[in-house]
């Protein structure tokens, strides 16, 4: 069985698109799929249009998004965990390719090839600037992971002592894991996820130029920076942040956390 991990905080707007995209790669997997929805203090009705859809739902309510993260895995009965986040869509060999991997006894799990939802030369200059930052980590790390469940838990899972950047942590360590049985960590690129650009919506296109202090404070896993820039966003507008840009849009989503 393969077990699909979705955290949510407040994600009607965006999950449907997640919860299609992985029934519909579901329907080509050799294996029962499963999808477990951790519902994060949500007020809406994500909840509901997870069950509607057949996913499985647990409740976590932690401001951590490692511990959101780990209790959908904890309670998953796949051999195979795949997490991914709420504003982002699968391909439908997705999870062939995943299965493809793992049962190779090449590869102890991996990350994925990452698309956006649109892009503008802000976007394009503001990923530059992390650019830097994600290189020397030499891992794939956003969007979406992929491993075998024994293989996830022996590591310990997602660091709950991280505010931020836990995904570069997770991926570095199931990379070391691997190597000690001679396994490598891999990137799918014969499949793909497409995420929302909520972060640009909310803090401008422009943001991370017009602030690059901003990124390296994230990197260094800042917990004030990681507060302001993944939890306490909902309530503001661009227009009254500081990391605002006039000309992009207004968004009130945050990411899975």
């Amino acid at each position: 069985m393969i077990s699909v991990i979705t955290p949510a905080h407040n994600e009607a707007q965006f999950i449907r698109g997640c919860l299609d995209s992985v029934q519909t790669a579901a329907q080509q997997a050799a294996d029962t799929v499963e999808h477990i929805v951790v519902l994060n203090r949500c007020a809406d009705n994500t909840g509901q249009i997870a069950l509607e859809s057949g996913a499985r739902v647990v409740t976590d309510d932690s401001r951590n998004l490692s511990r959101i993260r780990n209790t959908g895995v904890n309670t998953a009965r796949g051999e195979i965990v795949v997490t991914i986040d709420a504003d982002s869509q699968m391909t439908p060999n997705m999870l062939v390719e995943v299965q493809k991997k793992l049962d190779s006894g090449k590869y102890i799990g991996g990350g994925v090839l990452m698309l956006l939802e649109r892009v503008s030369l802000g976007i394009i200059c503001s990923l530059m600037v992390a650019v830097p930052f994600i290189l020397r980590h030499r891992v794939s790390s956003a969007g979406m992971f992929w491993c075998l469940k024994k293989d996830f838990d022996a590591i310990g899972g997602f660091d709950e002592t991280l505010a931020c950047i836990e995904d570069i942590d997770f991926a570095k360590r199931l990379k070391k894991h691997g190597q000690r049985s001679g396994k490598r960590y891999g990137t799918i690129l014969k499949a793909h996820i497409v995420t929302s650009c909520r972060k640009f919506d909310q803090f401008g296109d422009w943001f991370a130029v017009r602030d690059p202090k901003m990124i390296r404070r994230l990197f260094k896993r800042d917990p004030k920076t990681a507060d302001r820039f993944y939890y306490d966003v909902r309530s503001e507008t661009a227009k009254r942040h500081h990391f605002s840009d006039p000309g992009s849009r207004d968004s009130d989503s945050i990411s899975s956390a």
